[in-house]
């Protein structure tokens, strides 16, 4: 196995067990080392720190283990067979009334670059780093063997995680055109060959859930609908109207197909395909768009750090607007999906647009991500996900 040693002292967060490496913690490296390779990572003194796939960038390894061991089909299946152990704890598999959730959450299942995601019969895998995308078929074999009986199909989509490489998306395992899936009862389509993430965002299922409870007699705004997961919630939980907002015409047509799915020729839900500032700045009391609830999801606004003062700004901007909009006593649940953004950044972006919208506001949830999607608690950079619901007076 290669070897990649560290400059002296930079092993301090590794023996914290933190699984990144970055390239300016390194010293030199064995020569060559390709894109994708597993190494073995030393310290300067030739001291055994960690296995992981190298890759050029800031981030330079990502770590596997920290036992030095090889990275063969039996480590591949113990990690899958961990995963699917800690699912099946908290009542995800064999769930009839929820078939979709994931599987894999990289470093909080410590394979880091890799993620999964299970839609009733069929797993669809995505790769975030070179070596996961070479090691794809060995994965793949775990997991058939681990959900053996409860996944037939694997399919494999990294082309726009990848996109330098130009990965080839396809079916690694059978066959399917079964794209409908089940979560808390409620049906909706699953676009894995075209559609956003691995087809669908499983990371709102208890959000979503959450929701329902509110929306009994309420007019229901869905901005950054995508595929429409909190606007058939709505529909459930007995909501007066729905309108889903997305600027994707592709997203609207499969959130009325999987309200359709659910609430066939019901004429409380409407779609527009529109900019969600411009459709924010459109309402009023006066006309037909004026609303108590209100969901803000939009995709991140900052992937990278450099990118978070802008971000927070745009978080504000949104947040503000839709302040202004909501009716009074109306409840606004609103999210931010960006890593680089901590709970404080978000929340005090929330805090600013409600001053300046000079609204009384109470928080009634934090949220955050589901159980299957775990932060590994030596990588806190794991908890993207964050969310408020509020109380606007």
């Amino acid at each position: 196995m290669k070897k990649i040693y560290l400059k002296r002292g930079k092993e301090d967060s590794l023996l914290r067990f933190h699984p990144w490496i970055f390239s300016g913690a390194i010293h030199h490296i064995d020569n060559e080392i390709e894109e994708g390779d597993v190494v073995r990572v030393v310290s300067e003194k030739d001291d055994f720190i960690a296995v992981g796939h190298y890759q050029q960038g800031s981030i330079a390894v990502r770590v596997l283990t920290f036992k030095d061991v090889d990275i063969n089909d039996e480590f591949w299946h113990s990690r899958i067979q961990s995963a699917f152990n800690m699912r099946k704890s908290i009542g995800l598999i064999g769930n009839s009334n929820t078939n979709a959730f994931r599987l894999v959450h990289g470093e909080g299942d410590l394979l880091p670059g890799l993620i999964v995601d299970v839609y009733g019969k069929t797993a669809v895998m995505q790769a975030h780093s070179i070596g996961m995308h070479l090691a794809r078929k060995a994965i793949a074999n775990a997991i058939a063997n681990t959900m053996k009986g409860q996944v037939e199909n694997i399919y494999y989509k990294s082309e726009t995680t990848l996109s330098f490489m130009e990965p080839e998306n396809g079916f690694l395992f059978g066959n399917s055109e079964d794209n409908i899936a089940v979560e808390n009862g409620l049906k909706f389509y699953v676009d894995w060959l075209r559609g956003q993430k691995t087809g669908f965002f499983v990371d709102q299922r208890e959000n979503r859930a959450l929701l329902e409870k509110y929306a009994q007699g309420k007019r229901v705004l869905n901005m950054f609908c995508y595929t429409g997961g909190f606007s058939f919630y709505a529909m459930r939980g007995k909501a007066e109207i729905v309108h889903s907002v997305d600027s994707s015409a592709k997203a609207i047509e499969l959130t009325r197909q999987n309200v359709e799915l659910n609430f066939p020729n019901d004429n409380r839900h409407q779609a527009y395909c529109e900019d969600a500032f411009k459709y924010l700045e459109s309402i009023s009391a006066d006309n037909d768009k004026s609303y108590n609830l209100i969901i803000l999801d939009p995709p991140a606004f900052a992937k990278h750090r450099g990118a978070l003062h802008n971000a927070l700004k745009g978080y504000t901007r949104l947040n503000e607007k839709a302040f202004e909009k909501i009716e009074k006593g109306g409840i606004l649940f609103t999210f931010s999906c960006s890593q680089v953004v901590t709970k404080d950044n978000f929340r005090n972006a929330v805090f600013t647009a409600a001053a300046q919208a000079k609204r009384k506001v109470r928080i009634l949830h934090q949220l955050h991500q589901p159980a299957d999607h775990p932060i590994n608690i030596y990588h806190p950079e794991g908890e993207y996900l964050k969310g408020l619901v509020l109380y606007v007076e």
